[in-house]
């Protein structure tokens, strides 16, 4: 059976922690910040943990070799 390849996209979106879970950027830090309240882009700093499942969908399809 030949290797699964990586998605690159998600080789850039996400990272695995040690005990397996998936950490991603927050969104809506990019553009537009002078309209965006303070309180929404320091709250938006760092990662996040995925909810489960979709943490499930990122590590099958997407991450086959991070588990």
């Amino acid at each position: 059976m030949p290797k699964m390849k990586t998605k690159s996209a998600a080789k850039k979106r996400f990272r695995l922690t040690g005990t397996g879970k998936v950490r991603a950027n927050v969104a809506y830090k990019r553009h537009m910040l002078r309209n965006k309240p303070q309180k929404m882009k320091r709250q938006a700093r760092g990662t996040f943990i995925l909810c489960d499942a979709d943490a499930t969908i990122v590590k099958r399809n997407f991450l086959p070799y991070g588990r």
